[in-house]
């Protein structure tokens, strides 16, 4: 059975990633910043503090990361948290890829069968209770359409130059005795990674003018 994670207090989580959306990035992601800075004390705010690392905002030294910074992002704040909940809740994506798109019944019904908790356990309430709070204001569709975009891409790229087979060209020509003589040579292509057809013709039609006569 898995273990998903939780958080005892989704208000504190929730009001503790507002308020770093807002507040400069540290340093470090520390206790004094918490309280200092965030203006967030007590045992609740401290306990949140490692979910945050959990949610791959915050390095394990405390380091504010990538994500960190993309979270303050007005226009990728919502991909950051979306990334974080697959990492987070990867069984639950496992189970059902669209689970952010289902009902909380359907949800808690996927946590009990994972965790093996029981439905009225409050280990059940608090991992479905985090998962709606981080859903809430999470954007799947960004990470989605990113996706979709790169397997258009894939399929519409041109070819490469490990697809390309070699040209084999035979010519025959006479020498100055007016004998033929046949000639036979092959044409490696190394061709630039576009997807812009102009580019292949320019570049066939130039090999057909100068080289293939």
């Amino acid at each position: 059975m898995a273990n998903l994670p939780y958080v005892t207090s989704v208000g504190t989580l929730i009001n503790m990633l507002e308020k770093v959306k807002k507040a400069s990035v540290p340093p470090s992601f520390s206790q004094e910043f918490v309280e200092k800075t965030l203006l967030m004390k007590g045992g609740t705010a401290r306990a949140t503090m490692p979910f945050l690392k959990k949610m791959g905002l915050v390095a394990d030294d405390g380091t504010p990361t990538e994500r960190y910074r993309q979270f303050r992002n007005e226009n990728r704040s919502g991909a950051a948290i979306a990334a974080s909940m697959r990492e987070l809740f990867s069984p639950l994506f496992d189970n059902d890829e669209k689970i952010y798109e289902r009902s909380d019944k359907d949800v808690k019904e996927v946590i009990v069968e994972i965790t093996g908790s029981e439905k009225t356990a409050q280990v059940t309430k608090m991992t479905l209770a985090t998962f709606k709070a981080l859903n809430a204001i999470a954007e799947f569709s960004d990470i989605d359409e990113l996706k979709s975009a790169e397997i258009a891409e894939d399929a519409t790229a041109g070819p490469s130059s490990e697809n390309i087979q070699p040209i084999t060209v035979q010519k025959t020509v006479t020498n100055e005795s007016g004998e033929a003589i046949n000639l036979s040579y092959t044409i490696n292509l190394n061709l630039p990674p576009t997807s812009d057809i102009k580019v292949f013709h320019a570049i066939f039609g130039a090999l057909k003018e100068h080289l293939l006569k």
